[in-house]
């Protein structure tokens, strides 16, 4: 079952269960995704990595959104965006730890190694292809490709 057939899926489940803010969180990320889809010239079906990239979009926002409110002194509104964060985060994947990510990273790097291709700053393209899908959004892409960068200097 796809993360998209999930969420849809699941706003039956918190209706039953009377769970509001969760109803309302879980149909206002589907809308998000809808949005995504029917932008732009052509529709498209977004896939899990793509809806999981949108999910922690929109729980970063919520949380930065929580944060002003604190500022602000809205702690009522503050902890309500905390508390849509966390039903969001429910649907993300377990993320890595740094250790795990440079495991993955130092197999792919092996792997294109053991092809035959000597692996040099150019090929750090190469590598980030490999890597994203494996890492698929449960670390830091910035810091993943930090991480290739170090190993192919």
């Amino acid at each position: 079952m796809s993360l998209k057939e999930q969420l849809k899926g699941d706003v039956v489940v918190h209706m039953k269960a009377g769970n509001r803010v969760a109803l309302t969180t879980v149909r206002n990320v589907l809308g998000e995704i809808e949005t995504r889809e029917k932008s732009g010239k052509t529709p498209v079906e977004l896939d899990d990595l793509q809806v999981t990239a949108l999910l922690q979009k929109e729980a970063a926002k919520r949380r930065d959104t929580a944060a002003t409110y604190s500022a602000a002194g809205h702690d009522d509104r503050a902890q309500a965006e905390i508390a849509e964060a966390e039903v969001i985060e429910t649907y993300l994947p377990k993320a890595l730890t740094r250790a795990e990510a440079e495991a993955i990273v130092d197999g792919v790097i092996a792997e294109l190694g053991a092809d035959g291709i000597v692996l040099t700053m150019r090929s750090m393209g190469a590598v980030m292809k490999s890597v994203t899908p494996k890492i698929g959004g449960r670390f830091d892409g910035k810091a993943v490709s930090e991480m290739v960068r170090a190993r192919l200097a």
